[in-house]
This record gives C-alpha cells, structure tokens and sequence, in this order.
C-alpha cells in the first residue's frame, strides 16, 4: 500500500468523501461549472436539512 493511500485511510471523513466526489467527478468528465452549481444546490439542501433537526 502507497503512503497516499495509508494518509487517505487516516484522513477525516469529510476528506474520504470529498477526494469520492472529486473522483467521481473527474471520471465522468462533469463540467466544473454544472459540478460547481450542483454542490451548491447539495449545500443548499444539506444545510436546509440541518437547520430542521436543530
């Protein structure tokens, strides 16, 4: 196993999912800017989910 690969497995959660997205992103080609509007509709989404449970 790469040293990269042993980082990952001790990095945050928040940064697994993130290098996910990139990934998932970058394999599928996905224009930055649709990727960009897109996130921000999930943070919209995601925050408006939070706020409920509060």
């Amino acid at each position: 196993m790469s040293s990269s690969n042993s980082s990952l497995d001790n990095a945050p959660e928040e940064i697994k999912l993130a290098v996910d997205l990139i990934y998932l992103l970058e394999s599928n080609d996905i224009d930055l800017h649709i990727a960009l509007k897109a996130i921000n509709i999930v943070k919209s989404d995601l925050e408006q989910k939070i706020n409920l449970e509060e």
